[in-house]
Parts: structure tokens; C-alpha cells; sequence
């Protein structure tokens, strides 16, 4: 990357991890505690997603630790312990940036014209970082939050539910929201050259 694209990178990284770390206080806000140990119906990871089909990997992963990184220092209220906080904030959001392994492809798609190959890239890809961030939170649940676990329910089991009740919401609204933004953008918009 040139001088220009390498400060481009970075202001856009900065812009969207604050825009996610925003609308993941917000929706935090409006899920109104539902969840105890933690986690809300949130489209925080869609600034994520945006970075990853933009700048690949790297923008998508450096988008989401950096949330990850605002989350940790200004929300110690949901961090119980340091390896805990690690995983379900450090982790789990980094790993969301791994949807820009389709950003070359949905580029091409989306320059040929080739809606619906676009959509499902762009999809497939919501559904690779929100299942490695549903993963990071499962192991996290299971590890430090198995002692509310239902007498007699398996604490993984526990886990699962507890997590995907709002990791699958999560995802569904997100996937919707970055497919409408990509559709609004302009071509040129969509993929920055690395």
C-alpha cells in the first residue's frame, strides 16, 4: 500500500471500529439487560463486515480488535475475569473480521453485475465471523459462566442456548443491513486495491 491508501486504511479502521463500538452501545441499551451474564441483539459486527469486503482480512480483523480493545477498556462492568474478558472481547470480535476472505469475490461479483452470487459471498461471509464469534463466546460461557447453567443442563449445552439467542439475531440483522449498504454503495466504493 501506498502513503495515501496506508492513511486511508487507518482513518477508516478508526471510523468504523467507534461507529461499531457506537451501535453496539446502543443496542446493548435497548436490550435492556435480557441477557444477565452478558451479550444483546447488536449490529456492531456490520462496520466489521463493511471493513472486511473493503479492505479484506486485515481491515476486518483490525476493525474488530480494535472494538474488541474499546469494549475491554470501557466496559468493565461485563468482565469477570482477565482470560474471560480476553476471549469474549479481544477474541471474539477480531475473529469477525475473518468474513473479508471473501471480499475479492464479492468484489468480481459485484462489478459483473452477478447479484446473487454478490449476496451469498456476502452472507457466507456474515455467517463465518458471527460462528467464530458465537464459538468464542460458547467456550467463554462454558469455561466461566457454567455455575448458572440450569441444575441438570449440561454447562456446553447451557452455552449454546444462552449464546445463540442473541448471536443468531445478531447475525440474521447484520447480514440484511451489509447487504443493503453494499447494494447502496458506489462500485468504486465497494473494495479498496491492497
Amino acid at each position: 500500500m501506498n502513503k495515501k491508501s496506508n492513511i486511508l486504511f487507518i482513518s477508516e479502521v478508526a471510523v468504523f471500529s467507534a461507529l461499531a463500538y457506537l451501535l453496539d452501545l446502543f443496542c446493548g441499551i435497548l436490550s435492556l439487560k435480557i441477557w444477565p451474564q452478558g451479550g444483546s441483539i447488536s449490529i456492531a459486527m456490520v462496520p466489521i463486515f463493511i471493513m472486511a469486503y473493503r479492505w479484506g482480512i486485515k481491515g476486518g480483523l483490525l476493525t474488530g480488535f480494535i472494538l474488541g480493545l474499546l469494549q475491554f477498556i470501557l466496559s468493565f462492568t461485563q468482565i469477570y475475569q482477565i482470560i474471560q474478558g480476553i476471549i469474549d472481547y479481544f477474541i471474539a470480535f477480531t475473529v469477525v473480521g475473518f468474513a473479508g476472505v471473501f471480499a475479492r469475490q464479492i468484489k468480481l461479483a459485484f462489478d459483473k453485475g452477478n447479484h446473487r452470487t454478490w449476496v451469498t459471498y456476502t452472507v457466507f461471509g456474515a455467517f463465518i465471523g458471527s460462528l467464530l464469534r458465537y464459538i468464542a463466546h460458547v467456550i467463554s460461557g462454558a469455561i466461566f459462566f457454567g455455575n448458572y447453567a440450569p441444575k441438570g443442563q449440561p454447562v456446553m449445552i447451557y452455552s449454546l442456548l444462552y449464546n445463540g439467542t442473541y448471536m443468531l439475531p445478531s447475525f440474521v440483522i447484520s447480514a440484511i443491513i451489509v447487504v443493503l449498504v453494499i447494494r447502496a454503495l458506489p462500485k468504486k466504493m465497494l473494495i479498496q486495491e491492497n
